[in-house]
């Protein structure tokens, strides 16, 4: 099979899981509930107890396409919005954790990254598609989601949630 017809079918794959019918139980207004989280650095991420900044959440695979490009520019996003504006964590669905370790190094990228933790899973309810950008409010409530893949432009409009 050539790599065109592969990327055909990857990408119908995931605009069919990206359906917003059935592409997870992630809802504005939901709660979700990080816990404790390894980064693939070593160090343990959890937001502070008593967090005054918004936070995003990406939800990624090594294997996506369409995360590969988006994480160009969350890397853009990191390092233009104001240190300490908001909290930014990863969250990997990788089967895999040394493939997304790998993944991160190959690519150098800065970001915070963990892997998908059941407790994580349970809070966000079934991920059906990658990738997902949410940003919660400083008491972890969903107020804004994208499925499917952001260009630059569209991680420009989010720094109006840095602050």
């Amino acid at each position: 099979m050539t790599q065109s017809i592969k990327q055909l079918i990857c990408s119908a794959l995931v605009a069919y899981l990206l359906t917003p019918s059935i592409a997870g139980a992630m809802t504005i207004g939901q709660t979700v509930e990080l816990g404790k989280l390894e980064t693939f650095t070593g160090t343990s991420y959890s937001l502070p107890v008593n967090n005054t900044k918004n936070t995003l959440v990406m939800i990624w695979a090594s294997w996506c396409p369409f995360c590969q490009r988006q994480n160009i520019y969350l890397e853009k996003f990191v390092k233009q919005v104001p240190p300490n504006s908001i909290n930014i964590i990863t969250i990997s669905i990788d089967k895999n954790p040394k493939l997304a370790k790998d993944y991160m190094s190959k690519h150098g990228y800065t970001f915070q990254a963990a892997m998908m933790t059941p407790e994580l899973n349970k809070s966000l309810g079934k991920v059906k598609g990658v990738p997902i950008v949410l940003i919660l409010d400083k008491n972890n409530k969903i107020i804004h989601q994208e499925m499917g893949e952001m260009f630059e432009e569209d991680f420009a409009d989010l720094k109006r949630f840095a602050k």
